[in-house]
């Protein structure tokens, strides 16, 4: 807790919390980004809003285009307006629904509510079946599947082809004439087909003629059997039905008649519809565009499609493949950022799966606005919600009627491509920058502190603990040069010191001047008195004369002290060290204690070793005269303690007494010059004067000796220790 709270919010750590302003760019260039996607976005659907208007332009009053299609019926009939898919390759007559794609789901059931004549409930209706229309290439393909409990065949001697189970198959050729053809097999195997129809009196043919246009194959399986078959394009026309005949008995009538539309008249027949080969025609010319587009008529039934939704991903993506090899220095970061902007940012998807759509009948709100004349455009999720597609949707006119609508769709990985490689160069463009300005921020703070931190160094060497200038330190400060507000700094703390320093040498010689100017009128003022003390004066005029030699003595005595403490500093300076015993002197300065203060009772123990020194006996001894006079004089039971210690390459003198406690702020500046703690009463009674100047003078002995002086307080019972710690000699 302690640290956090000296935790130093320096001038460095400003700069970098400044430079983390920094890391917002990345938020500003997130955002344009964003609202470039945006209008790229309201771009791409304007695009595909007019490649569905150039299509639905190039369809525009063009009858015949839909005419064939059945396009122009009110409403359609499920099961019996059929559709017919286009299938995605050729197709074996081999009776197998193997290769239907999604035969189930595109297959129409037929049951007991497409009875055809004869109507029976559902537990006496012994067969039904599903069926699946398809196109490819120039066929159109049926496939069959077919329940039935009993299956029967065409007997071999049977010329009748209706006394057994049998497809009943009419429509219009693409001349309009009507044509009923039935489908009677012998046997599983190759279909038998037959025209039971004349094709100009409509009127039934006596003698059936088989037919090979239509071509399959009559399979059996386990719950009936299946018929897959097909007829050329160039036969049949958009009206069409078709009907499965069940006979439960040889040669007997069918019980049940199960289809589409009758397939007895040609106005009871139904619609095909197949995707327009004109229309695909027109619109594959669009599949440049990359786009998937489909065309529907009226009633929302696929007419064209062109196009693979998962390709359908605009221009942008083409663009932006081919801007990626450019070998610039981004291709060369990208092979290091790649993997971390694949976390980053969402990828474009490939893989999505899109079943929305009934590829017979497509719905939607901008289909439904299109059908009636409203162009629309919309967003949407494909159903795995992995890619957004839009789509837009124009509606196809003839004779002012809407006929059909065109549908463009594309996906907008495109865009997102583009946006992935905008962020992708831009936060490549930012991290540099970023760098680089943190590297720069932190280069200018370091630089900004680090001369500070020299500015601070030079001053706070350049006034010792004592409050002194160092005038050495002063002399070489090195003064800075910049042009700044450092630099003006710098130059003006430096003339400051020198000013300092020439005014600290002014006092610290006033003493020894005030003394030399003050010595020669106190001597003529005292060699007058003592003059005047010899003539004959009145008795009153003696006790007047005696105050003003006492006076004269006191200030003598404060002259003297006064320039003691400045000739020490210079004899000091002129002092030759030389190696001497310590308690040879410290054992000779306590017997002269003992003798000067008899009254006093000194605690020393004596020793005989050597403890050898480096420096003056004679200013030790003063040393210890100073420190022992104060000891003396503040103590309150006439006892002093004198002892040694020796520690590593040091020897402590402790010097104590009991008496009065140093006041807490008085420890540290007690050795300084002109302090003194004698404001006690029992101090006042003594008329000896005191400037501070004795501990001051023990403080330059020990610090010519390289040692040091401390005063601390000790209790019970109470009272000061000095102690003097000085180096020994190296040997």
């Amino acid at each position: 807790m302690k640290n956090k709270l000296n935790f130093r919010f320096g001038l460095r750590t400003k700069l970098l919390l400044l430079s983390s302003f920094l890391f917002a760019i990345p938020w500003f260039g997130y955002q344009y980004v964003w609202e470039m996607e945006k209008y790229l976005r309201f771009g791409q659907e304007q695009t595909i809003i007019g490649t569905a208007r150039a299509l639905a332009t190039s369809l525009h009053e063009r009858p015949n285009l839909f005419n064939n299609q059945a396009s122009f019926l009110p409403d359609v009939e499920k099961g019996k307006d059929l559709y017919g898919y286009q299938l995605s390759q050729a197709i074996n007559l081999d009776g197998l629904p193997n290769d239907w794609p999604s035969f189930q789901e595109k297959a129409h059931y037929y049951g007991v509510n497409n009875q055809l004549g004869q109507q029976l409930s559902v537990d006496k209706l012994t067969n039904h079946f599903s069926a699946a229309v398809g196109k490819y290439d120039k066929y159109l393909y049926f496939f069959i599947q077919v329940i039935d409990d009993t299956v029967i065949y065409r007997d071999e001697n049977a010329r009748a082809i209706n006394k057994n189970d049998h497809l009943e198959l009419s429509f219009n050729d693409i001349n309009g004439n009507f044509q009923r053809f039935i489908v009677s097999n012998k046997n599983q195997g190759w279909l038998a087909a037959y025209r039971i129809n004349d094709l100009e009196s409509n009127e039934r043919l006596q003698f059936p003629k088989p037919v090979s246009f239509i071509q399959g194959q009559w399979r059996d399986t386990e719950q009936g059997y299946n018929i897959e078959l097909r007829i050329p394009l160039t036969k049949i026309s958009d009206r069409l039905a078709f009907a499965i005949h069940d006979v439960d008995a040889p040669l007997s009538a069918a019980t049940t008649i199960i289809g589409s539309a009758d397939p007895s008249s040609a106005a009871t027949l139904g619609t095909i519809l197949v995707p327009s080969p004109e229309i695909e025609r027109i619109v594959k010319g669009m599949s440049y565009t990359q786009s998937r587009i489909w065309v529907v008529d009226q009633h929302h039934r696929v007419l064209a499609k062109s196009g693979d939704i998962k390709k359908a991903s605009g221009l942008w993506q083409k663009n932006i493949n081919n801007s990626d090899n450019d070998g610039s220095w981004y291709a060369w970061t990208q092979k290091y950022l790649q993997p971390l902007f694949q976390h980053l940012l969402n990828k474009p998807q490939d893989d999505f799966i899109d079943r929305l759509y009934d590829t017979q009948n497509l719905t939607g709100e901008h289909i439904e606005a299109a059908l009636a004349g409203m162009p629309k455009s919309q967003w949407r999720l494909t159903t795995d919600k992995k890619a957004v597609i839009i789509s837009a949707a124009y509606p196809i006119y003839i004779s002012d009627k809407v006929n059909g609508a065109v549908i463009v769709e594309e996906t907008t990985n495109g865009i997102l491509s583009v946006r992935n490689k905008a962020l992708e160069k831009l936060f490549t463009s930012i991290l540099a920058i970023m760098l680089l300005g943190a590297f720069a921020f932190f280069f200018f703070a370091s630089r900004i502190s680090n001369r500070i931190r020299q500015l601070r160094n030079q001053a706070e060497i350049a006034i010792d603990e004592h409050g002194r200038i160092n005038n050495e330190i002063a002399e070489s400060m090195q003064v800075s040069t910049a042009n700044d507000e450092i630099g003006d700094l710098s130059r003006s703390f430096s003339t400051a010191v020198n000013r300092l320093s020439q005014y600290n040498h002014y006092l610290e010689n006033m003493s020894s001047r005030l003394s030399h100017e003050l010595r020669t009128p106190i001597a003529i003022v005292r060699t007058s008195l003592e003059n005047l003390s010899l003539q004959a004066l009145p008795d009153k005029s003696t006790a007047y004369i005696d105050r003003a030699q006492s006076g004269i003595n006191r200030l003598n005595n404060i002259l003297t002290n006064m320039s003691e403490a400045t000739r020490l500093e210079q004899m000091l300076n002129q002092t030759d060290k030389v190696s001497f015993n310590l308690f040879d002197v410290l054992n000779g300065c306590v017997q002269g204690y003992q003798q000067i203060y008899p009254n006093f009772t000194i605690e020393y123990l004596a020793s005989d070793k050597k403890v050898m020194l480096a420096g003056s006996p004679e200013h030790i001894a003063q040393l210890l005269d100073k420190v022992v006079t104060n000891a003396v004089e503040f103590s309150d039971d006439n006892k002093l303690f004198i002892t040694t210690a020796l520690k590593n390459k040091d020897i402590t003198i402790h010097v104590s007494n009991n008496g009065t406690l140093l006041p807490d702020t008085m420890e540290e500046r007690l050795f300084d010059s002109m302090v003194s703690m004698r404001e006690t009463p029992q101090m006042k009674e003594d008329k000896t004067p005191h400037l501070g100047l004795g501990l001051y003078i023990a403080r330059l002995i020990c610090e010519f000796h390289q040692g040091h002086i401390v005063a601390s307080n000790h209790h019970n019972p109470q009272g000061v220790t000095v102690s003097i710690t000085l180096p020994l000699q190296v040997k």
